[in-house]
Formats: C-alpha cells, sequence, structure tokens
C-alpha cells in the first residue's frame, strides 16, 4: 500500500501516519521527493484500516502497489537513488566507472593494475578475493590474502574497493576489507545470501553491487534486490552482465541485455550499471558495448582490466588493458559530454 500525502501535509501530519501504521504492528517506508512526500506500508495491510488513514489530515490518496517487488519500486521511491561510496555518488547523474582484474592473484599484480585504474580515472577498483568458478579444478582465488591485497591497493590509490561475497561465511571477512558487497550472478538466487547480506548491512548501509542472473527476468532481478531492501539495506547497485541465449559463446560470451536499462530506471529509481565484459567475453567488442549503455542512460560501467592480460589466470580475453581501458573511459566521458549538451 502507498499512502501519497499532500504537498501542503505537515511533519505532523506525516508522523500521524507513521504511527497508525506502526501501530497496527506493520512497518512505515518515508519517501521525500522535492515536492510530494509517499508513505509505503511494509506488511500485511487487512491489518491497516483503510478509512481510518484517509480521515488523517494531509493525506491525498491511498493506493496498492502492483509491484512484487516494493521497496525499490519508483512506486514507493518516485526519485533517483544517489549512493556514497566514501567520495564517490553512484546515481543520480552521476557516471561512475569501476575498474580491475576478475581475480586478485597476487600483490603485485593487484598494485600494478590498481594503479592503470587510478591513473584512468576510475573511481572504483574492482577485485575477486573469492571467485565461484564453473570448472572446480579452475583458479578460486587467494581468500583473505587476496582481500588484504586488495585493501593495500585500496589504501595506495585511494580507490573504494568492490568485491564478491560468494556465500554466508565470507560476508564478514568482506565487510572487514570492502566498500562495496558484489553479488555475482551466480548467487542472484540465493535468496538466503541475498536476505543475510541485507541483515549484516543494514547498520552501516554497505552498497551492494547487485549482478543480474544469465536467465534472470526483470521481475525475478528486481525482486532478488527486494530480498536484501526488505532485511534493511536499500543501497543497492543493479548490475546487468549479459544474459544467456542461443549464442554458443564463439563471438560473444553472453547476449548484451542494454536494452533493459532504460526499463530498469523506469522501473526503480536504484543506480543501473554495466558490465561490458561479461556480456561481451572479448576485449576488442567491450569499447562498443560501454559506448551502447552510456548512450542507453546506464549510471555507470564495470569493466575488466589487468596489467598484463596475457597472463590473467581469470578471464584474460576479457580484460582490457592499461591504453585500451583508457581509450574505453575517455571515448565514454566524450559520449556523456555529448549526452549532456544534447
Amino acid at each position: 500500500m502507498i499512502i501519497r500525502m499532500k504537498k501542503n501535509a505537515s511533519e505532523a501530519d506525516i508522523a500521524t501516519v507513521e504511527k497508525r501504521i506502526v501501530q497496527a504492528g506493520l512497518k512505515a517506508s518515508i519517501s521525500r521527493g522535492e515536492s510530494l512526500v509517499i508513505i509505503g506500508v511494509i506488511g500485511d495491510i487487512t491489518r491497516l484500516e483503510r478509512d481510518v488513514i484517509a480521515e488523517i489530515s494531509g493525506v491525498e490518496e491511498i493506493t496498492r502497489v502492483s509491484r512484487p517487488y516494493k521497496l525499490v519500486s519508483r512506486e514507493f521511491n518516485p526519485t533517483d537513488k544517489q549512493i556514497k561510496i566514501r567520495n564517490v555518488i553512484v546515481g543520480k547523474g552521476n557516471f561512475t566507472f569501476i575498474a580491475g582484474p576478475c581475480a586478485v592473484e597476487s600483490r603485485d599484480q593487484m598494485l600494478a593494475t590498481a594503479r592503470i585504474v587510478k591513473k584512468a580515472q576510475c573511481q572504483l577498483l574492482r577485485g575477486g578475493a573469492y571467485k565461484p568458478r564453473t570448472n572446480p579444478y579452475s583458479f578460486q582465488g587467494l581468500g583473505e590474502e587476496g582481500l588484504q591485497y586488495l585493501k593495500e591497493a585500496s589504501v595506495e590509490t585511494g580507490l573504494p574497493i568492490v568485491t564478491e561475497v560468494t556465500g554466508a561465511d565470507k560476508i564478514e571477512p568482506v565487510m572487514k576489507y570492502a566498500d562495496v558487497i558484489q553479488i555475482g550472478t551466480r548467487n542472484m538466487r540465493s535468496y538466503d545470501l541475498l536476505q543475510q547480506i541485507g541483515e549484516h548491512t543494514s547498520e552501516t548501509q554497505m552498497p551492494v553491487l547487485l549482478k543480474r542472473g544469465d536467465n534472470a527476468t526483470i521481475e525475478e532481478f528486481l525482486s532478488a534486490a527486494e530480498y536484501i531492501a526488505k532485511a534493511g539495506n536499500e543501497n543497492i547497485i543493479l548490475c546487468l552482465r549479459g544474459i544467456r541465449t542461443f549464442e554458443s559463446g564463439s563471438f560473444i560470451r553472453n547476449t548484451a541485455d542494454i536494452g533493459i536499462i532504460p526499463v530498469l530506471k523506469k522501473e526503480t529509481g536504484l543506480p543501473v550499471i554495466f558490465d561490458p565484459s561479461h556480456a561481451a567475453g572479448k576485449r576488442d567488442i567491450i569499447p562498443s558495448y560501454s559506448l551502447a549503455a552510456v548512450a542507453a542512460g546506464a549510471d555507470g560501467l564495470i569493466i575488466e582490466t589487468h596489467y598484463s592480460p596475457q597472463t590473467a589466470r581469470c578471464d584474460g580475453e576479457q580484460s582490457l588493458s592499461e591504453n585500451e581501458l583508457n581509450e574505453t573511459v575517455s571515448s565514454c566521458r566524450h559520449m556523456l559530454k555529448f549526452l549532456r549538451q544534447s
């Protein structure tokens, strides 16, 4: 249920509505726009007397939410969300570049790549300390040792860290070192993990970067974000990374879901970024995908980068070199400037 307040509604009116909701054993989510206040009701709305709420001064309209994902929908929160990560603001007109290797392989590799990311003027550093791999014999990451290398690179460059949680036992170690928790495509449907991450970060509101599952519908993707929000953390960044279709992988790794960007922007105020590396699977396609995502209205890009892609232990074929990253970021900045002047 959504309660829309009148433009001239007082803070006392809003407080009265919130009090009635809480008294009914429900939760109130208050969203404040420039000239509009919306109060979302979370829980069994049959316990709330609609007529009683309608009679409160300042209440303009009461409607039912038509989406299964309530907290992350524009119906509940009509304004674009800004997420602060140290001195970086993601969303609402701010374009963010995130770059770094697929996996943390060594201290030297992480430091060298972090310097490249910093030099390219990217704002966040990515790197996997824990790597869920399809093949059990593939490199699985360095674990907490990798987190330590990430932290050292962050201290040197000043770049906030984005790294993945692969299981519930990894939440605390990642929270100790990172600035943003990433949930990979394989875990988008790990609902218990989503809830636990939401609960663990509810107090700190540590941002969560959620990747779309490779065969997830838009509703399933947003419902996964709802698990995190319902558990107490609404600082969520949505990430598209290509979906699995009938392509064999010979030409591209996945089918780019760039066209979903404006759909998500219509459905939710959460920031939406794009991962051209996993969509393309080949470094020569990544610049084109990046530009297309910028044009489609993305709030940022997360790009795999390695100081020596040819020797990378993970996803080297889709990792950009230093020159390729510089050129891609520069092209995207030119595109952004053009779009903002148009």
